[in-house]
């Protein structure tokens, strides 16, 4: 399977990595990442389904653009790309 690609998420429902809820704001996962020193994150919603999978590079630009604000929840983003 091929994912599609956004500016800031991946759609790979086989996606491997470490796994956070879909409700973690952008700057928290950010932090998340450079703790744990990955590229990328595997959403999951409620029942602990895989929705996508953000990329710290597409996070970053994220925070960097006009539109980002501290309250923005990874779903959020998610629903910018979708």
């Amino acid at each position: 399977m091929t994912p599609s690609r956004t500016p800031h998420v991946v759609f790979d429902r086989q996606g491997t990595g470490p796994q956070v809820s879909d409700d973690m704001t952008v700057e928290v996962a950010l932090s998340l990442m450079a703790g744990a020193r990955v590229d990328h994150l595997v959403l999951c919603d409620d029942d602990e389904q895989r929705t996508g999978v953000v990329t710290l590079a597409g996070l970053a630009a994220l925070r960097d653009s006009t539109s980002y604000t501290d309250r923005l929840r990874l779903r959020d983003v998610l629903s910018l790309a979708g």
